[in-house]
């Protein structure tokens, strides 16, 4: 299913971004299925050294990770899941509260024999892997959170009446009828009204991501996902009120979509922010700017404060 060959990973960081489609992971990189929380849940891992978890959102599987995976497997050991419900993971029918999913991180981790890591995150992404470092600090030694809104976080109210954002309310049987042997059609208006750049989203890309999305089950859990954030700004506002994050938090937006914005997201939420902006990039940083990504991530994890 993942078209080019590895070769094509170090010629990535030579072109343009334009060049940028599904890169497979790196061949000493190992696929399992990994038994947590109650579910199944499929992940990629490679490298060594000091842990980090790559955490993608909604339109994108594990998958979006593979540049940023070849460069940290260097210096880290990387892992990489599916969320419940999405790419190759099982699609329960239920849990897609992001404080029961950061349960399912957890448990990744403990089958790995990994106490403590980095988290990367993406998109909804970004919403598990709050509710993971608010529920255990003590795991998380570094958190960078990329171009997305945390439920009950900062001016999520403001944020949710963007009219651009009314898939957030979509969902449902009906709904799922609609998209059923659309969900090409379904995505595509994500990838282009979210993107600077819709083009460096190549064909490869698209058909890749919609072919996992026709998956049974998996348009049921990408609107739960969307269903569950009532419930996770519920829960992020309970973790709140106990105190604000306090490992380093880096608040990265794509220039032409929420840019420093994600910084004001996270200062509501957490005590050492930095922030940056990955430039030349709309939502999809990970297509539309793999190597500015990559490098803005890998200095802050590399940072030594």
């Amino acid at each position: 299913m993942l078209r080019p060959v590895y070769a094509v990973i170090a010629a990535l960081f030579l072109t343009a971004p334009a060049a940028a489609q599904v890169l497979p992971f790196p061949p000493d990189f190992t696929v399992q299925d990994v038994a947590a929380n109650g579910t199944t849940i499929h992940v990629r891992v490679g490298g060594a050294g000091p842990a980090v978890v790559l955490l993608h959102g909604y339109a994108d599987t594990g998958d979006m990770w593979a540049p940023m995976a070849a460069d940290l497997e260097r210096d880290h050991t990387v892992i990489v899941p599916d969320l419940r419900g999405l790419g190759l993971s099982a699609k329960p029918e239920g849990g897609f509260d992001k404080k029961t999913q950061a349960g399912d991180v957890a448990g990744v981790m403990d089958a790995l024999g990994v106490r403590r890591a980095a988290v990367v995150a993406h998109d909804i992404g970004n919403m598990v892997a709050f509710a993971f470092a608010a529920q255990d600090p003590e795991r998380v030694t570094r958190l960078v959170v990329i171009d997305a809104p945390v439920p009950g976080v900062g001016p999520w109210e403001e944020v949710l009446k963007n009219p651009l954002l009314w898939h957030f309310r979509f969902g449902g049987k009906d709904m799922e009828r609609l998209v059923a042997g659309r969900e090409r059609i379904y995505l595509d208006r994500f990838w282009n009204d979210f993107a600077a750049h819709p083009d460096r989203i190549n064909e490869a890309t698209r058909e890749h991501y919609a072919e996992l999305y026709a998956l049974p089950g998996a348009m049921h859990s990408g609107f739960a996902q969307f269903a569950a954030f009532d419930q996770d700004a519920a829960d992020n506002r309970a973790f709140l009120a106990s105190g604000k994050l306090s490992m380093p938090v880096l608040a990265l937006g794509g220039e032409k979509s929420f840019g420093l914005q994600m910084a004001q997201i996270m200062r509501a939420a957490a005590t050492d922010v930095t922030a940056d902006v990955v430039p030349d990039s709309g939502h999809w940083v990970m297509d539309e700017n793999p190597q500015a990504t990559t490098a803005l991530v890998r200095a802050f994890l590399d940072a030594k404060h």
